[in-house]
Protein backbone atom coordinates (compact mmCIF):
# COMPACT_ATOMS: atom_id res chain seq x y z
CA UNK A 1 0.00 0.00 0.00
CA UNK A 2 1.41 3.57 -0.83
CA UNK A 3 2.89 5.33 1.87
CA UNK A 4 1.34 7.76 4.01
CA UNK A 5 2.06 11.20 3.94
CA UNK A 6 2.45 14.80 6.81
CA UNK A 7 2.54 18.19 6.11
CA UNK A 8 4.58 20.50 8.48
CA UNK A 9 2.25 22.43 10.43
CA UNK A 10 3.50 25.66 9.25
CA UNK A 11 2.01 24.70 5.81
CA UNK A 12 -1.58 23.71 7.09
CA UNK A 13 -1.68 26.62 9.15
CA UNK A 14 -1.49 28.69 5.90
CA UNK A 15 -3.96 26.50 3.75
CA UNK A 16 -6.16 26.82 6.76
CA UNK A 17 -8.57 29.98 6.05
CA UNK A 18 -8.50 28.98 2.16
CA UNK A 19 -10.35 25.12 3.24
CA UNK A 20 -14.23 24.60 3.14
CA UNK A 21 -13.99 25.16 7.44
CA UNK A 22 -12.00 27.79 7.19
CA UNK A 23 -12.66 31.66 7.97
CA UNK A 24 -11.98 33.05 4.70
CA UNK A 25 -14.76 35.58 2.71
CA UNK A 26 -15.24 32.77 -0.35
CA UNK A 27 -16.17 30.01 2.71
CA UNK A 28 -18.47 32.22 4.17
CA UNK A 29 -20.18 33.02 1.26
CA UNK A 30 -20.81 30.14 0.01
CA UNK A 31 -22.74 29.16 2.96
CA UNK A 32 -25.38 30.87 1.69
CA UNK A 33 -25.61 29.33 -1.59
CA UNK A 34 -26.91 25.95 -3.05
CA UNK A 35 -23.95 24.50 -4.21
CA UNK A 36 -20.52 22.89 -2.89
CA UNK A 37 -17.87 24.79 -1.82
CA UNK A 38 -15.44 24.68 -4.88
CA UNK A 39 -11.52 24.18 -4.70
CA UNK A 40 -10.09 24.37 -8.51
CA UNK A 41 -6.46 22.64 -7.53
CA UNK A 42 -3.40 22.36 -10.13
CA UNK A 43 0.00 22.00 -10.70
CA UNK A 44 1.70 23.47 -13.92
CA UNK A 45 4.77 24.63 -15.54
CA UNK A 46 6.25 27.97 -16.40
CA UNK A 47 4.45 27.90 -19.56
CA UNK A 48 0.96 26.52 -18.40
CA UNK A 49 0.89 23.35 -19.22
CA UNK A 50 -0.57 20.00 -17.41
CA UNK A 51 1.60 17.42 -19.41
CA UNK A 52 3.78 17.34 -22.57
CA UNK A 53 0.83 15.89 -24.49
CA UNK A 54 -2.32 14.47 -23.93
CA UNK A 55 -2.52 10.77 -22.26
CA UNK A 56 1.53 11.74 -21.13
CA UNK A 57 2.43 11.60 -17.39
CA UNK A 58 4.29 14.30 -16.54
CA UNK A 59 5.32 14.55 -12.76
CA UNK A 60 5.39 18.36 -11.92
CA UNK A 61 5.40 18.53 -8.16
CA UNK A 62 7.48 17.37 -5.43
CA UNK A 63 6.92 15.45 -2.21
CA UNK A 64 6.00 18.38 -0.35
CA UNK A 65 3.50 19.96 -2.97
CA UNK A 66 1.80 15.96 -3.16
CA UNK A 67 1.36 16.22 0.47
CA UNK A 68 -0.61 19.56 0.41
CA UNK A 69 -2.53 18.44 -1.79
CA UNK A 70 -3.33 14.98 -0.12
CA UNK A 71 -4.16 17.10 3.10
CA UNK A 72 -6.38 19.63 0.70
CA UNK A 73 -8.29 15.98 0.15
CA UNK A 74 -8.48 15.61 3.57
CA UNK A 75 -10.65 18.51 4.14
CA UNK A 76 -12.85 18.23 0.70
CA UNK A 77 -16.22 15.99 1.34
CA UNK A 78 -15.25 15.08 -3.03
CA UNK A 79 -12.79 15.22 -4.88
CA UNK A 80 -13.80 15.68 -8.94
CA UNK A 81 -11.82 14.63 -12.00
CA UNK A 82 -12.77 13.76 -15.42
CA UNK A 83 -12.93 10.65 -17.61
CA UNK A 84 -9.18 11.27 -19.23
CA UNK A 85 -7.79 10.85 -15.84
CA UNK A 86 -9.06 8.16 -14.61
CA UNK A 87 -8.84 6.23 -17.92
CA UNK A 88 -4.94 7.81 -18.05
CA UNK A 89 -3.65 7.21 -14.77
CA UNK A 90 -5.92 4.58 -12.97
CA UNK A 91 -5.79 6.69 -9.87
CA UNK A 92 -6.13 5.80 -5.98
CA UNK A 93 -8.45 9.07 -5.42
CA UNK A 94 -8.03 8.56 -1.77
CA UNK A 95 -6.57 10.41 1.43
CA UNK A 96 -2.95 9.28 1.97
CA UNK A 97 -2.27 11.95 5.28
CA UNK A 98 -1.11 10.15 8.33
CA UNK A 99 -4.01 9.34 10.70
CA UNK A 100 -6.61 9.64 7.51
CA UNK A 101 -9.31 7.14 8.78
CA UNK A 102 -12.10 6.20 6.80
CA UNK A 103 -14.58 9.07 8.05
CA UNK A 104 -11.47 10.89 6.69
CA UNK A 105 -11.55 10.30 2.85
CA UNK A 106 -13.13 12.10 0.15
CA UNK A 107 -15.66 10.70 -2.28
CA UNK A 108 -13.86 10.66 -5.67
CA UNK A 109 -16.64 11.70 -8.53
CA UNK A 110 -15.63 11.25 -12.15
CA UNK A 111 -17.50 12.98 -15.01
CA UNK A 112 -18.18 10.30 -17.35
CA UNK A 113 -20.76 11.58 -19.66
CA UNK A 114 -20.62 8.49 -22.41
CA UNK A 115 -19.50 6.04 -20.26
CA UNK A 116 -15.65 5.47 -21.21
CA UNK A 117 -14.44 4.29 -18.03
CA UNK A 118 -13.98 0.81 -18.21
CA UNK A 119 -13.44 0.04 -14.78
CA UNK A 120 -13.15 -3.73 -12.71
CA UNK A 121 -12.71 -4.25 -9.04
CA UNK A 122 -9.22 -4.49 -9.93
CA UNK A 123 -9.01 -0.73 -10.58
CA UNK A 124 -6.97 1.19 -7.89
CA UNK A 125 -9.97 3.03 -6.54
CA UNK A 126 -11.89 0.13 -5.76
CA UNK A 127 -8.85 -1.61 -3.87
CA UNK A 128 -8.76 0.85 -1.82
CA UNK A 129 -12.08 1.15 -1.08
CA UNK A 130 -11.73 -3.01 -0.11
CA UNK A 131 -8.46 -2.60 1.74
CA UNK A 132 -10.80 0.57 3.60
CA UNK A 133 -8.07 3.47 2.27
CA UNK A 134 -10.87 5.10 0.77
CA UNK A 135 -14.15 5.59 -1.03
CA UNK A 136 -15.96 3.86 -4.21
CA UNK A 137 -16.43 6.97 -7.02
CA UNK A 138 -19.78 8.24 -7.53
CA UNK A 139 -19.43 8.45 -11.36
CA UNK A 140 -22.04 11.19 -12.94
CA UNK A 141 -22.88 9.61 -16.51
CA UNK A 142 -25.51 10.86 -19.11
CA UNK A 143 -28.56 8.71 -20.47
CA UNK A 144 -26.31 6.00 -22.37
CA UNK A 145 -23.35 5.99 -20.03
CA UNK A 146 -24.67 3.27 -17.41
CA UNK A 147 -23.07 -0.33 -17.72
CA UNK A 148 -25.40 -3.11 -15.66
CA UNK A 149 -21.83 -5.30 -15.04
CA UNK A 150 -19.77 -2.02 -14.05
CA UNK A 151 -22.78 -0.73 -11.90
CA UNK A 152 -22.48 -3.76 -10.08
CA UNK A 153 -19.09 -3.24 -9.13
CA UNK A 154 -19.67 -0.18 -8.10
CA UNK A 155 -22.82 -0.74 -6.05
CA UNK A 156 -20.74 -3.52 -4.64
CA UNK A 157 -17.93 -1.27 -3.16
CA UNK A 158 -20.51 1.73 -2.26
CA UNK A 159 -20.10 3.66 -5.17
CA UNK A 160 -23.09 4.34 -7.87
CA UNK A 161 -24.05 6.10 -10.81
CA UNK A 162 -25.68 9.59 -10.81
CA UNK A 163 -27.26 10.24 -14.09
CA UNK A 164 -26.97 13.72 -15.49
CA UNK A 165 -28.16 15.51 -18.66
CA UNK A 166 -25.83 16.48 -21.12
CA UNK A 167 -25.61 19.14 -23.28
CA UNK A 168 -27.15 19.39 -26.40
CA UNK A 169 -24.54 20.22 -28.91
CA UNK A 170 -21.97 18.40 -26.71
CA UNK A 171 -21.44 15.28 -24.64
CA UNK A 172 -20.50 17.26 -21.53
CA UNK A 173 -22.61 18.52 -18.68
CA UNK A 174 -22.94 21.83 -17.51
CA UNK A 175 -20.91 23.12 -14.16
CA UNK A 176 -24.36 24.52 -12.22
CA UNK A 177 -26.07 20.74 -12.92
CA UNK A 178 -22.92 18.77 -11.64
CA UNK A 179 -22.71 20.97 -8.56
CA UNK A 180 -26.26 20.75 -7.62
CA UNK A 181 -26.03 17.14 -8.10
CA UNK A 182 -23.52 16.70 -5.37
CA UNK A 183 -25.23 19.30 -3.36
CA UNK A 184 -27.96 16.39 -3.67
CA UNK A 185 -25.71 13.99 -2.53
CA UNK A 186 -25.16 16.17 0.53
CA UNK A 187 -21.15 16.95 -0.55
CA UNK A 188 -20.84 20.26 0.37
CA UNK A 189 -17.24 21.19 -0.44
CA UNK A 190 -15.53 19.29 -3.64
CA UNK A 191 -11.73 19.62 -4.94
CA UNK A 192 -11.46 19.75 -8.14
CA UNK A 193 -7.81 18.47 -9.68
CA UNK A 194 -8.58 17.78 -13.33
CA UNK A 195 -7.73 17.63 -16.11
CA UNK A 196 -7.46 20.21 -18.41
CA UNK A 197 -10.53 19.80 -20.41
CA UNK A 198 -12.56 19.63 -16.71
CA UNK A 199 -10.43 22.88 -15.49
CA UNK A 200 -10.30 24.93 -19.37
CA UNK A 201 -14.27 24.17 -19.10
CA UNK A 202 -14.71 25.61 -14.95
CA UNK A 203 -12.89 28.43 -16.26
CA UNK A 204 -15.22 29.42 -19.19
CA UNK A 205 -16.93 32.59 -18.34
CA UNK A 206 -19.93 31.30 -17.65
CA UNK A 207 -18.49 29.13 -14.84
CA UNK A 208 -15.99 31.14 -13.55
CA UNK A 209 -18.08 32.70 -10.50
CA UNK A 210 -18.62 28.98 -9.38
CA UNK A 211 -14.94 28.74 -8.12
CA UNK A 212 -14.37 29.97 -4.53
CA UNK A 213 -10.68 29.32 -4.27
CA UNK A 214 -7.95 28.36 -7.05
CA UNK A 215 -4.86 26.53 -5.60
CA UNK A 216 -1.96 26.16 -8.16
CA UNK A 217 1.07 24.65 -8.03
CA UNK A 218 3.69 26.06 -9.81
CA UNK A 219 6.94 23.79 -11.31
CA UNK A 220 10.26 25.82 -11.92
CA UNK A 221 10.02 24.25 -15.38
CA UNK A 222 8.89 24.80 -18.64
CA UNK A 223 7.51 21.93 -20.87
CA UNK A 224 7.98 23.42 -24.14
CA UNK A 225 5.23 24.11 -27.13
CA UNK A 226 2.77 21.50 -27.58
CA UNK A 227 1.83 20.76 -23.81
CA UNK A 228 -1.36 20.52 -22.77
CA UNK A 229 -2.40 24.30 -21.35
CA UNK A 230 -4.93 25.73 -19.00
CA UNK A 231 -6.05 28.75 -20.16
CA UNK A 232 -9.58 30.18 -20.12
CA UNK A 233 -11.13 31.21 -23.37
CA UNK A 234 -10.77 34.35 -25.07
CA UNK A 235 -12.82 36.92 -24.34
CA UNK A 236 -13.65 40.02 -26.64
CA UNK A 237 -15.37 42.98 -26.55
CA UNK A 238 -18.27 43.86 -28.59
CA UNK A 239 -15.82 45.26 -30.93
CA UNK A 240 -13.36 42.17 -31.29
CA UNK A 241 -10.80 43.96 -28.78
CA UNK A 242 -9.71 41.00 -26.63
CA UNK A 243 -9.76 41.77 -22.62
CA UNK A 244 -8.34 39.75 -19.80
CA UNK A 245 -10.59 37.09 -19.63
CA UNK A 246 -10.11 36.47 -15.40
CA UNK A 247 -8.50 38.14 -12.80
CA UNK A 248 -7.39 36.43 -9.48
CA UNK A 249 -7.65 38.33 -6.33
CA UNK A 250 -6.51 37.97 -2.19
CA UNK A 251 -3.51 35.88 -3.76
CA UNK A 252 -1.15 34.45 -1.11
CA UNK A 253 2.08 32.60 -1.77
CA UNK A 254 3.60 30.12 -0.22
CA UNK A 255 7.02 27.57 -0.99
CA UNK A 256 6.23 24.21 -0.16
CA UNK A 257 9.85 23.00 0.81
CA UNK A 258 13.07 24.42 1.33
CA UNK A 259 15.04 27.66 0.40
CA UNK A 260 11.25 30.01 -0.03
CA UNK A 261 12.36 33.81 -0.67
CA UNK A 262 11.35 35.59 2.42
CA UNK A 263 8.89 37.97 1.35
CA UNK A 264 6.86 37.27 -1.87
CA UNK A 265 7.59 40.63 -3.03
CA UNK A 266 11.00 39.39 -3.93
CA UNK A 267 9.35 37.43 -7.24
CA UNK A 268 8.64 40.48 -8.79
CA UNK A 269 12.41 41.74 -8.48
CA UNK A 270 14.91 41.20 -11.32
CA UNK A 271 16.18 37.96 -10.78
CA UNK A 272 13.82 36.45 -9.04
CA UNK A 273 12.95 34.03 -11.60
CA UNK A 274 16.70 32.72 -11.93
CA UNK A 275 16.33 32.56 -8.03
CA UNK A 276 12.90 30.58 -8.18
CA UNK A 277 14.17 28.04 -10.84
CA UNK A 278 17.91 27.69 -8.97
CA UNK A 279 15.87 26.55 -5.95
CA UNK A 280 14.77 23.63 -7.74
CA UNK A 281 11.41 23.59 -6.03
CA UNK A 282 7.67 24.08 -6.50
CA UNK A 283 5.73 27.38 -5.54
CA UNK A 284 1.98 27.59 -4.71
CA UNK A 285 -0.32 30.22 -4.89
CA UNK A 286 -4.02 30.38 -3.18
CA UNK A 287 -6.17 32.89 -4.54
CA UNK A 288 -10.00 33.42 -4.90
CA UNK A 289 -11.60 33.75 -8.36
CA UNK A 290 -13.07 36.78 -9.70
CA UNK A 291 -13.93 37.99 -13.15
CA UNK A 292 -12.63 40.61 -14.18
CA UNK A 293 -14.44 44.39 -14.68
CA UNK A 294 -13.65 44.38 -18.43
CA UNK A 295 -14.00 40.79 -19.12
CA UNK A 296 -17.50 41.27 -19.76
CA UNK A 297 -17.75 42.33 -23.25
CA UNK A 298 -19.80 45.53 -23.86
Amino acid sequence: MAETLHIPDADAAWLAPHLPSGSGSAVQSVKTQNRPFVTLTFATSLDSSLSLAPGVRTRLSGPESKAMTHHLRRHHAAILVGVGTVIADDPGLNCRMDGADLDAQPRPVVLDPRGRWNFTEHSKVFEFARAGKGLAPYILVGEAGINPERQAILEAHGGKFILLRSRETEPRFDWPSILAALHAENLHSVMIEGGAQVINSLLHPDYQQLVDTVIVTVAPTWLGRGGVVVSPDRVRRSDGTPVPAARLNGVAWHQFGEDMPQRPAALHSPGAVSKLLGLGRELSFVVTMEQAAEANPA
